[in-house]
């Protein structure tokens, strides 16, 4: 029903006048919206108190006014078509403010979307849907989660989180070890908030990840890219940059380079560690996806070395079960710990305290621990299609390595336009992330990432046929 407020006593114009602004006043500031149904004349003469002669009065005026279109056996409606004037009288219509909005930051491109994605993410038909189901109804009969908990997330999990990373990753935690946020972006940007200040100088890997690089520079940081290779992050030029320009931090993903794949090298992983020690330079460690590593022993985080506590590490169940469950976590020293539940509880009080428990629930069935091990024997099979694939399609046009772990291929084609490729292959339902997407200054690469966790091996195959089809802008098939 509609509500309008006539309350006017003082008001010398006929009530239908009244009426009629007030709707015009509902339209303007898009509480009624072009197309919605106005209540009939009748139900808002009652509504209102008002004789129906009134309300009819008010719609003539609107209709000729042209804010109202009436159509026989249907009612009154808001015109598709609203008078110039409203188009012109800013609101919450047309997106006014009444005050001013600092500048933006640089928006971070979305993916584009295709029936077959590249894509650096989990094939989420492969989560074990059931017993996250039967977990859920489980928790959500325990009154006593319903209420408010703990802002560094609920205590299961984060015994569960701590018992997985001293067992797989080498890190001697406990519970009171972790913070949980909402997936890994949420915990860089509440430890940027937390550990910077505006000013600080900030080393980032000079390919990576943009949602990152923005994180940090919310929260008043300058960004300095640093090189990286096929042995990841070049320590050397890290240690001659700090000698120009003191670091507070630096960012990094030393497991498999994002998005080049590549793993940190272990005499630069020392001397990175030294450096940090020595000059009390933070190091924001983003493991992504280290549960995936086919090839030999992964090599342990930084963190896992980390005596002097100069190692922020942050990680994810994203890449491990599916990016909506929004998962993730940060081990750091205790006093930063206390600053990040602090913050979070002023923008997300305390998460999803049911949804956390019940993945806990997963954890403690062994169901996470099973589903890893199915999808990382998969995720290698595709791995191996889309090499193969690639070698048969298109030949010696790229160049690749394979990575001993990791969601995806990083591919360079000497001489080939990425960027104009990847529009091509788009319009034919593939989407790839062209170099420049992961260029510190936007340069064109001629290279791409080709995520494979996605994809089954039959859509691989269509995937890579359709790359090769439209390589070329010259060739008829590309168009």
């Amino acid at each position: 029903m509609l509500s309008l407020d006539l309350d006017a006593s003082d008001d010398p114009r006929p009530v239908y006048v009244r009426i009629a602004e007030r709707i015009v006043a509902d339209i303007r500031r898009g509480r009624l919206r072009p197309g919605d149904r106005l209540p009939g004349s009748r139900a808002l003469a009652t509504s209102l108190g008002v004789h129906r002669n009134t309300v009819l009065a008010a719609f003539a005026e609107l209709l000729s006014e042209g804010w109202l279109v009436a159509v026989n056996g249907s009612g009154t409606f808001v015109n598709a078509e609203l008078p110039e004037t409203a188009a012109k009288s800013g609101g919450r219509r047309a997106g006014g403010l009444g005050f001013v909005l600092p500048p933006a930051p640089a928006p971070v491109p979305e993916p584009p979307g295709a029936p077959l994605q590249f894509a650096s993410t989990p094939d989420v038909r492969a989560v074990p849907w059931s017993p996250l189901a039967r977990a859920w109804r489980r928790v959500t009969r325990r009154s006593g989660l319903a209420g408010y908990g703990d802002p560094r997330g609920d205590e299961a999990l984060r015994a569960a989180l701590a018992a997985m990373l001293a067992a797989n990753r080498g890190l001697g935690v406990g519970a009171d070890d972790v913070q949980i946020t909402r997936g890994s972006q949420m915990a860089i940007y509440l430890v940027a908030r937390a550990l910077l200040r505006p000013g600080d100088v900030v080393a980032v890997e000079a390919l990576g990840y943009r949602p990152a690089w923005t994180a940090l520079r919310e929260a008043g940081a300058t960004l300095v890219p640093v090189p990286v290779d096929g042995d990841g992050l070049d320590v050397a030029a890290l240690a001659d940059l700090h000698r120009r320009r003191p670091l507070r931090a630096v960012y990094v993903t030393p497991h498999h380079q994002y998005p080049t794949t590549a793993s940190l090298h272990p005499a630069r992983r020392l001397a990175l560690l030294d450096l940090a020690r020595r000059e009390g330079v933070a190091v924001l460690e983003d493991d992504y996806d280290n549960e995936f590593h086919y090839d030999g022993r992964p090599l342990l985080p930084l963190a896992a070395a980390d005596d002097a506590g100069v190692v922020v590490y942050v990680g994810t169940l994203s890449k491990i079960l599916a990016p909506g469950l929004r998962i993730g976590f940060v081990v750091a020293p205790r006093p930063l710990l206390d600053r990040l539940a602090e913050a979070r509880r002023f923008v997300d009080r305390q998460g999803d305290t049911l949804g956390e428990r019940a993945v806990a629930e997963l954890f403690e069935e062994g169901e996470v621990q099973r589903h890893v091990r199915r999808v990382r024997r998969e995720y290698e099979r595709r791995r191996g299609a889309l090499a193969d694939a690639l070698r048969r399609h298109l030949g010696s046009a790229l160049e690749f390595d394979l990575p001993a772990g990791g969601l995806a291929l990083w591919v360079r084609g000497p001489g080939l336009d990425f960027d104009a490729w990847s529009a091509r292959a788009l319009a034919r339902g593939v989407a790839f992330a062209a170099g420049s997407r992961f260029a510190f200054d936007d340069t064109r690469l001629a290279a791409a990432r080709l995520g494979f966790a996605t994809l089954t091996v039959d859509e691989i195959e269509r995937a890579v046929g359709v790359l090769a089809a439209t390589r070329n802008a010259s060739d008829p098939r590309a168009r």
